[in-house]
């Protein structure tokens, strides 16, 4: 199809907030909380915090090249995260190690009891120290915690002081809420200021409206452990190791090695007894079907969510929807007066919006083929369209000049219309609801607060672009631009991760995506008749695949997200190509299942189309 303009931590991620899991090795009144343990209840701990004993003395320092300390600290540590408190023990006992000093599991408890005062002593001193920012527990000097190079005291200090100020909010003392905010609170002031307003403008409020203006969830809900995560960032890792530490390397090590193999793309997680590498005969290079129903060149395909059914539309007026099963047409979707340039499934695959030139977009039940709302509300062709993650509203976007970005109900109502200046010629929303992407056709990249419905901020690109997609962990979105390549962009940074070259891409849309089991993988097409396939994470041409017929652009590529050695591509060449791997046995299943059963679309249904068809597909 022709582009026509004018037609997030510091100490390493963490699984779960610091202080959230279950309380491990109850050996004190001290509680223990996630990074390991605290000093026996008792015993005379022989080491605290990095001080050996005698038993550790008489070990080599060196670990296989590691330090012997930080090794048993973090297996200590790891097995407690497996539930092996007795093993933990035994090995702090041997080896005359602890996990953590006795302060740092102080703080932690202060933190989770809501003790402001003990826990900012603790951590940071009774008196701001001179210096170097902290000394270390184990010096017997009682000015906090040991913190990293560069940590804000005043913003930690701060940070407390928040949420000892939201929680008494929260218990209605206002008298002691309003002290906290001028005399704890407002010394604070510098470079705070517009914190500040806000926490003042809190002042008035019932609690329920405190914490939805706050965006917090109370005392008794996760905030005490958020704020303990976020402090932790700020301590350096010797002295309190990061949650879960052992677990992160292990998922290092797992993803150095996936990053350095071409062609990973299993659907379990390599093993950690044996260095891992797929073999390319496993890969999805072979095209194993020819779908040759669709009656233009292909310009939009889809699979659905579960992987049953494959949604496609372009230069032709209907859209047909396959079974993938045996890849027949289930349905074919008749209305559209014009080309449909796009199309998406629901969340829960139970309806697809269908975007056309006509001026309208439709949306119809999968079950039943039968078109269930029209939206005529543009007066310029709608190019895209975009499900909100819970299904119950979408945004179309158009070319139109009154309303070219809109928010509507599964209804038909409108919810929200976007004011804006540009053309929209893609647009997408992040599968965790807190982002909308919009890519115009002035090469605008514009990244929306979709909860608030506020722009977040727009980046100016040097070339035009054609599509958008965002990972299935909302942290990315791969762009194709019209100057052949394709950009890997950070959703919150709106940083450049990666560039991907090598496609042929200029004057038609091209529709790229992300691909395999783990999304580690980037497929486009290309003008030049040609597929693409990169390795995400280091930016490697691994194939590029002929098999569409020339001249001609292949337009779009659909990696299925049930089946990670299955893609489909479609062209101008009017065909669809499904891709798999050597040996599938998808071919002998699709045999049997079509034994006898020469059609799978039932009489009187399917959207007004024919009520049965031949097969579709040309085995190859």
């Amino acid at each position: 199809m022709r582009y026509d303009p004018e037609s997030s931590t510091s100490n390493g991620s963490q699984h779960i907030s610091n202080g959230s899991q279950h309380l491990l090795r109850q050996k004190s009144a001290i509680s223990n909380g996630a990074n390991g343990t605290t000093v026996p209840n008792g015993r005379t701990s022989p080491h605290r915090n990095g001080v050996p004993s005698s038993t550790a003395r008489s070990s080599p320092r060196s670990f296989y090249g590691h330090d012997r300390e930080e090794v048993t600290r973090l297996l200590i540590q790891g097995l407690d995260d497996l539930g092996y408190h007795g093993a933990a023990d035994k090995l702090s006992e041997e080896s005359g190690y602890e996990v953590e000093s006795l302060a740092v599991a102080q703080f932690r408890e202060a933190i989770l009891q809501g003790d402001w005062e003990q826990a900012e002593v603790l951590l940071l001193g009774p008196e701001p120290p001179d210096g170097d920012g902290g000394v270390s527990i184990r010096n017997g000097d009682h000015r906090g915690l040991r913190l990293v190079e560069g940590a804000d005291r005043e913003q930690l200090r701060f940070h407390l002081k928040t949420q000892k100020y939201l929680e008494l909010l929260e218990t209605k003392d206002l008298g002691r809420a309003l002290l906290v905010l001028r005399q704890e609170l407002r010394p604070l002031e510098q470079d705070r200021a517009s914190e500040l307003q806000h926490l003042s403008s809190l002042l008035g409020n019932v609690p329920d409206q405190v914490k939805n203006l706050a965006r917090w969830d109370g005392a008794t809900g996760q905030s005490r452990q958020l704020l303990l995560q976020e402090l932790s960032r700020s301590i350096a890792p010797s002295v309190m190791i990061p949650q879960h530490r052992l677990a992160i390397l292990l998922d290092q090590v797992k993803q150095n090695q996936i990053s350095n193999c071409l062609y990973h793309n299993p659907s379990s997680s390599p093993s950690l007894f044996a260095d891992h590498m797929c073999d390319r005969s496993q890969f999805p290079l072979q095209t194993i079907l020819e779908l040759n129903q669709n009656a233009g060149e292909v310009w939009a395909m889809e699979f659905s969510h579960d992987g049953r059914r494959l949604a496609t539309s372009g230069e032709a007026t209907d859209v047909l929807i396959y079974d993938t099963s045996v890849f027949q047409v289930l349905y074919s979707l008749t209305g559209h007066t014009k080309e449909v340039a796009y199309l998406a499934w629901s969340p829960d695959d139970s309806r697809l919006i269908t975007c056309s030139h006509d001026k309208t977009a439709r949306v119809w039940d999968a079950p039943s083929g039968q078109q269930i709302l029209k939206i005529d509300h543009h007066a310029q062709p709608v190019t895209a369209a975009a499900w909100s993650p819970d299904g119950q509203s979408f945004v179309t976007g158009s070319l139109d000049g009154d309303h070219r970005l809109c928010l509507w109900s599964i209804n038909g109502h409108p919810i929200y219309n976007w004011s804006v200046d540009y053309r929209v010629q893609d647009c997408a929303i992040s599968p965790n609801g807190k982002r909308m992407v919009v890519i115009s056709s002035q090469c605008q990249i514009v990244v929306y607060n979709f909860e608030t419905r506020e722009e977040a901020y727009c980046i100016l690109m040097k070339s035009r672009m054609t599509c958008i997609k965002i990972s299935r962990d909302s942290q990315c979105m791969l762009v194709n631009m019209a100057n052949s390549e394709v950009h890997l962009i950070n959703i919150e940074t709106a940083e450049i991760v990666r560039r991907f070259l090598g496609q042929q891409q200029g004057e038609f849309i091209i529709r790229s995506t992300f691909g395999g089991a783990d999304q580690n993988l980037v497929i486009s097409g290309s003008e030049d008749s040609r597929i693409y396939i990169w390795h995400k994470e280091n930016g490697t041409l691994i194939e590029t695949l002929e098999g569409h017929q020339r001249p001609g652009c292949v337009n779009v590529v659909a990696w299925n997200p049930a089946d990670p050695c299955m893609f489909a591509s479609g062209g101008d060449d009017r065909k669809i190509r499904i891709w798999s791997k050597e040996d599938s046995d998808f071919l002998a299943k699709r045999r049997r299942r079509l034994e006898g059963k020469p059609s799978l679309s039932p009489a009187g249904r399917g959207g007004n189309g024919p009520n049965t068809y031949e097969p579709s597909a040309r085995i190859l």
